[in-house]
């Protein structure tokens, strides 16, 4: 695995743990030696896992949308920072760069572009592994929803399988250097052809 991709708030959240588990989960990649492919801002918990991977000398990727860079929220320190035209642009060479996808706490933003890349798994679109930091249980409600999701037949049980969870940033990483992608065909879920 070369590069993950983390999606994480602008803000440093309500609690310190949020902040603690960024810098972890960036000095952990950089003592891996996986690249950090991430939104390319200097502020909130972008800027502390950032900040921390190049404590350790790792690689990051910064990419942001031209209008964010012109408020002055890139991290312009970064050697590697792709400033394009929006955000559809973003997130489409975010998920070429990467092997993998993490999403820390975070707002809307974090949460649309991580159930976006998992949509484009569960399509098959790609093969790579999608995991959720559950720092202080923060996603915990957003899992039982997606659990609601199954049992109402809207979401395949084996698509929430291949979510990587754990609260522990090394535990997330051994994860993924584990993860084999499974087999979905969501064309015969839906139309109910798996079924016995």
């Amino acid at each position: 695995m070369k590069r993950i991709c983390v999606f994480c708030g602008s803000s440093p959240g309500a609690r310190p743990e949020y902040v603690a588990a960024a810098r972890q989960l960036g000095q952990l990649l950089a003592a891996r030696n996986i690249g950090l492919v991430y939104g390319g801002g200097r502020v909130g918990l972008m800027g502390k896992l950032a900040e921390a991977v190049l404590e350790k000398n790792g690689e990051v990727i910064g990419v942001i949308p031209k209008a964010l860079a012109d408020k002055e929220v890139a991290f312009t320190r970064l050697a590697d920072l792709r400033i394009v035209n929006s955000m559809h642009e973003r997130k489409a060479l975010m998920a070429d760069l990467a092997d993998g996808f993490i999403a820390l706490p975070g707002g809307l933003g974090t949460i649309e572009e991580f159930f976006e890349v998992l949509t484009w798994a569960q399509l098959g679109i790609h093969h790579k592994p999608c995991g959720l930091l559950n720092v202080g249980h923060y996603y915990t409600q957003l899992l039982e929803f997606l659990a609601h999701t199954a049992q109402e037949r809207f979401v395949e049980t084996e698509t929430l399988a291949t979510i990587l969870v754990d609260d522990d940033p090394d535990t997330l990483l051994q994860k993924f250097e584990r993860y084999q992608p499974p087999k979905i065909d969501k064309v015969s879920w839906a139309l109910g052809l798996n079924e016995t």
